[in-house]
């Protein structure tokens, strides 16, 4: 079965940031090619930085999907470890709460990306 790699950035319990590596499995959707299940949004934005965007840490507003369209970025956790991304790639970022994250360009160029927020999850009973 083929699947969609995403890497996630969330909070643990005592809400430091981390990053996971996870995936969306894929089905044959025939001749349109292969297809994960449906999720429900919220709501998606169009975004656009300044080639000198440095955000100092921060949390996710809320859950959301942000699909990086070009340049490249680096994220640094709040236990210093960092990874970089670039057009194409896709973070699921989930630390709305605790410690958050730093986000930097890489390149000194203006950045798009999409951001799709998720619907929020049922609370547990």
């Amino acid at each position: 079965m083929e699947a969609f790699k995403i890497t996630r950035v969330y909070a643990d319990g005592n809400g430091d940031s981390h990053f996971e590596e996870i995936s969306k499995p894929l089905r044959s959707a025939g001749e349109i090619g292969f297809l994960s299940e449906a999720e429900e949004v919220e709501h998606l934005t169009f975004r656009q930085v300044v080639p000198t965007y440095d955000y100092d840490f921060h949390t996710a507003p809320a859950r959301q999907y942000i699909i990086l369209l070009d340049g490249e970025i680096e994220i640094e956790t709040s236990l210093g470890d960092k990874r970089r991304f670039r057009g194409g790639d896709v973070l699921l970022v989930e630390d709305t709460t605790g410690k958050g994250h730093r986000t930097r360009n890489l390149r000194p160029e203006i950045r798009q990306s999409i951001f799709v927020t998720l619907k929020p999850q049922p609370e547990a009973q």
